[in-house]
C-alpha cells in the first residue's frame, strides 16, 4: 500500500525525468504559444497553405510541434521514441497519424502497412498496442448508410465485404503477433458499423486473451449503458471484452450536426455528466477486471487517481495485464511518468508519419489544447515548476 500513499501527479522530477534541460525549455516555449488561440487559428490556416506552396517550413514544424506530439516520420523513428520511453517503463500505442486517402486502392494499400506495424510492434517489448480507425479502410458514406440501416445496393454490399476482409486481416495479424488492437471511435452517425466490426473481431480473437479493444466515448450519454451491454454480450458469447475508455473528440461537430438536422444531441448535457459517466465506467471495468481488459485513455488527473486508488482498494496488482493507462505523447507527462514510476502499466499514444501528412493531426492537437479548460495552464505550471527546480528559470 506504500505506493498508493506516494502516488502524486505533482511530482515534476519524475514527470519530466525523460526531458533534457533544452527539451524542457522547448516545451515551455511551445505550450506558451499553444495557449494563444489567435496563434493556433493562424497556424491552422497558414501551415497547410505553406506546404501547398512548397515553402520551406518542414524543419520548423519538425523541430517544434511535431517533435512534441509525434513519435517520428516512420516506423523506425517511432521505434526510437518508444525505446526512449521504455527506459522509464512507459509503453507505446502506435498510431499512424496520416489522414486516410479515400478510394479502394488506398484502403487496400493501408492493410499491409498496418500489418507491418503490427509485426514491428511484436518484435519490441515496449510497443504493446497499435491503433486503427475504420475510416482508414472504408468510405465514410458507406458507413453512414449502414448506420442508418438503409438498404445497400449489391455493389455496396461487395464494397462492405472488402471492408470486412481488411479489418479481419489486421485483427488476425494482431492476434497472431499478440499485439493489442485499439479500434478508435468515430462520429456517432457512423458508429454502429464500427461497433459491429469491433464486436465481431472481439468474438473471434478475444477468446483466451484480449487482443481487440472497442472505444467507448463517454461524452455520449448512452455509452456507459452500451459498455455494460457490451460486457453482457461478451460473457454470453464466450469472449473477453476489450474496452478503451475516452471522453470524446467530436463534441462541436456532434452538437452542430444535431442542431442542423433537428435531432437531440448525443452529447452529455455537461462536463460534470461526462466526468460522472467516465468515472463510473472506470469503476465498472475494475469491478469486472477478469472478464474484460480496460485501456484508460484520459488526461484527467481525477479519473486516473480514482482508477489507481480503486486498484489498490481492490488489491488489483498495479501491472495487472487487464489494466492500462494512456495519455497522448507530449501531454500530461505528470500523469504518465508518475503512474509508471508507481508500477502501473501505462502507454503513450504515439502518432507517426511524414511531417506534411500529419499536419491535420497536429492542428487538432493544438486546437484541443487551446479549448480544454485549464489544460494549458496546468501543463505550463508543471513545466515552469520543474524549470525552477532545475534552477533554469
Amino acid at each position: 500500500m506504500e505506493k498508493q500513499l506516494t502516488l502524486s501527479f505533482d511530482n515534476t522530477a519524475i514527470a519530466f525525468e525523460a526531458k533534457t534541460d533544452s527539451a524542457l525549455k522547448k516545451a515551455n516555449f511551445l505550450f506558451s504559444n499553444i495557449g494563444k488561440p489567435w496563434l493556433v487559428k493562424m497556424g491552422a490556416i497558414f501551415t497547410p497553405l505553406a506546404f501547398k506552396l512548397r515553402l520551406p517550413i518542414k524543419g520548423i514544424i519538425k523541430n517544434t510541434i511535431f517533435s512534441q506530439f509525434c513519435g517520428g516520420e516512420n516506423l523506425e523513428e517511432a521505434a526510437h521514441t518508444a525505446l526512449q520511453l521504455g527506459n522509464y517503463h512507459v509503453g507505446v500505442a502506435l498510431d499512424y497519424g496520416v489522414e486516410a486517402m479515400e478510394g479502394e486502392d488506398s484502403y487496400d494499400k493501408a492493410v499491409p502497412e498496418f500489418i507491418r506495424a503490427i509485426e514491428y510492434a511484436a518484435s519490441r517489448p515496449d510497443i504493446p498496442f497499435i491503433a486503427i480507425k475504420i475510416t482508414g479502410f472504408a468510405r465514410f458514406e458507406l458507413l453512414e448508410k449502414i448506420h442508418s440501416a438503409a438498404t445497400l445496393s449489391s455493389q455496396e454490399q461487395q464494397e462492405y465485404k472488402r471492408v470486412h476482409a481488411r479489418i479481419f486481416a489486421i485483427a488476425e495479424a494482431a492476434a497472431q503477433y499478440n499485439v493489442g488492437l485499439l479500434v478508435d471511435a468515430e462520429e456517432t452517425w457512423i458508429q454502429q458499423p464500427v461497433d459491429d466490426l469491433a464486436e465481431e473481431m472481439m468474438s473471434l480473437f478475444n477468446k483466451e486473451k484480449v487482443i481487440v479493444y472497442n472505444t467507448f466515448q463517454l461524452y455520449c450519454h448512452d455509452r456507459y449503458r452500451f459498455l455494460q451491454v457490451s460486457l453482457e454480450k461478451a460473457v454470453k458469447g464466450g469472449y473477453l471484452l476489450g474496452a478503451k475508455l475516452v471522453r470524446g473528440a467530436y463534441m462541436e461537430k456532434e452538437n452542430k450536426r444535431a442542431a442542423e438536422n433537428n435531432y437531440p444531441t448525443p452529447i452529455q448535457p455537461s462536463k460534470a455528466a461526462t466526468d460522472k459517466d467516465y468515472n463510473e465506467a472506470v469503476k465498472f471495468c475494475l469491478d469486472h477486471v477478469e472478464e474484460l481488459a480496460v485501456f484508460i485513455g484520459t488526461h484527467n488527473e481525477d479519473s486516473c487517481m480514482l482508477a489507481a486508488r480503486t486498484m489498490d482498494d481492490k488489491n488489483i496488482p498495479h501491472n495487472h495485464p487487464h489494466v492500462s493507462f494512456s495519455q497522448l505523447l507530449g501531454m500530461s507527462d505528470n500523469i504518465t511518468f508518475n503512474l509508471a514510476h508507481a508500477g502501473y502499466s501505462v502507454t503513450k499514444y504515439l502518432p507517426y508519419g511524414p511531417v506534411k501528412d500529419v499536419v491535420p493531426y497536429l492542428i487538432r492537437r493544438a486546437q484541443e489544447n487551446t479549448s480544454i479548460a485549464g489544460q494549458m495552464g496546468r501543463e505550463l505550471a508543471l513545466i515552469r515548476k520543474e524549470l525552477r527546480r532545475r534552477a533554469l528559470n
